[in-house]
């Protein structure tokens, strides 16, 4: 599946195996999750790859694009009874703008429009739940890093 393009100036390619996509899509996990994983674990540049290339394989990668610039990633799947959305990580010099509400409402919308409720997590002490909450998401259980959130299905 492909993320349709949100006018006026975004887009979403799909990112491939090429090294250069791998390496993009760590690079805007260490900037955006970064400091969120040394304040719990420090930062073990091995242990991350390896987790990178477990997800990367498991799950479509979409860069989000303006023009020449690429502000980040996001995952976007679509199973037979939800939604998975996740990998969604904005580089610093993007945040803050209105841009991550945007991208999220537009995959929110194309959810809807599949009749499907989304699914995500992210970790405890990361406060992006409040981006999700504002946008529908309720959790609906815990563990000891993570908050698994849902955002039901329309109608």
């Amino acid at each position: 599946m492909q993320i349709p393009d949100l006018p006026p100036d975004l887009t979403f390619p799909k990112l491939g195996a090429a090294a250069g996509n791998v390496d993009f899509a760590f690079e805007a996990k260490r900037a955006a999750m970064g400091p969120y994983i040394v304040q719990r674990w420090g930062w073990d540049e091995a242990l991350q790859r390896d987790l990178h290339a477990r997800r990367y394989g498991e799950k479509p990668f979409f860069e989000i694009r303006r023009g020449d610039d690429g502000l980040g990633t996001l995952s976007f799947q679509v199973l037979v009874d939800h939604i998975r959305f996740g990998e969604f990580y904005l580089f610093p010099a993007f945040q803050r703008q209105g841009t991550g509400s945007a991208v999220l409402a537009h995959c929110l919308a194309l959810a809807d429009r599949l009749g499907l409720p989304v699914r995500l997590e992210h970790l405890l002490w990361n406060p992006v739940g409040s981006l999700y909450r504002r946008h529908g998401f309720v959790e609906t259980h815990r563990s000891d890093i993570h908050c698994f959130m849902e955002r039901p299905g329309p109608g």
